[in-house]
């Protein structure tokens, strides 16, 4: 079994390993993100089995206990199987649990890894998320719990204290909420922020905004999902 990050959207952006892999698979597992929805580019999809497992953001999705059944399934039956998964598959992605569900079965995996949105994305849109003379840091952070949610993991007054460059991904439905956390842990509010919505796509949009702005920005806009908040000095720099 092989676990592919497919890359940020882009489906040439995907890595060569990645793409031999899939072409050798019989069976692709697939989310909605990365090269998913242009696949024929990458292989023959008409001779192997492509099976939709996408997680849609606040929609209807596959439960990942299903899909490590199906990975098992089919890995047992003596398919060539590939999971695909947007970014990076240790980024935020559930890749490991994959792999800890595959090994406690007795299935051996390989992990290709994929290019990460979290520095990519912004990358595309001409954003560095480290600058010589302006940050030495910078730090990924998953938005999909609000802040001060009872399982959220991430200390957000600790983030806006820490001068390092945020991206932050899948935070588009709690951008307000980000915000109002890092302001009132004493980030300025006058801190530059880039929203890079369909990052790498044809589709890539960019919004400029600043912190005490990003959640109106935000709607305002109509972002949505899959975006990229870049927030910190390097937002601004032209």
């Amino acid at each position: 079994m092989v676990l592919i990050g497919g890359g940020p959207g882009a489906w040439d952006l995907i890595t060569v390993r990645g793409m031999h892999a899939l072409q050798e698979a019989d069976v692709i597992l697939t989310d909605h993100l990365g090269p998913a929805p242009e696949l024929d580019k990458l292989c023959d999809v008409d001779a192997k089995e492509i099976i939709d497992v996408s997680k849609l953001p606040y929609k209807k999705s596959v439960s990942q206990d299903h899909i490590n059944e199906l990975l098992i399934e089919y890995a047992r039956a003596g398919k060539k199987v590939a999971r695909l998964k947007g970014g990076d598959p240790f980024v935020f992605g559930r890749g490991f649990e994959e792999v800890q569900a595959l090994a406690e079965a007795g299935i051996t995996s390989e992990v290709i890894p994929g290019v990460t949105s979290a520095v990519s994305v912004p990358a595309s849109a001409n954003i560095p998320v480290t600058q010589r003379g302006i940050v030495h840091a910078f730090t990924v952070v998953s938005g999909h719990l609000a802040p001060g949610h009872e399982k959220s993991l991430v200390d957000w007054e600790a983030l806006a204290k820490s001068g390092a460059t945020l991206s932050v991904i899948m935070g588009v439905r709690n951008a307000t909420a980000i915000a109002e956390a890092l302001l009132s842990g004493g980030l300025a509010s006058s801190t530059p922020v880039a929203i890079i919505e369909n990052g790498t796509m044809d589709e890539e949009r960019v919004v400029k905004t600043t912190l005490g702005h990003m959640g109106e920005k935000t709607a305002e806009a109509q972002i949505v999902p899959p975006a990229v908040f870049v927030i910190g000095e390097v937002a601004g720099l032209r």
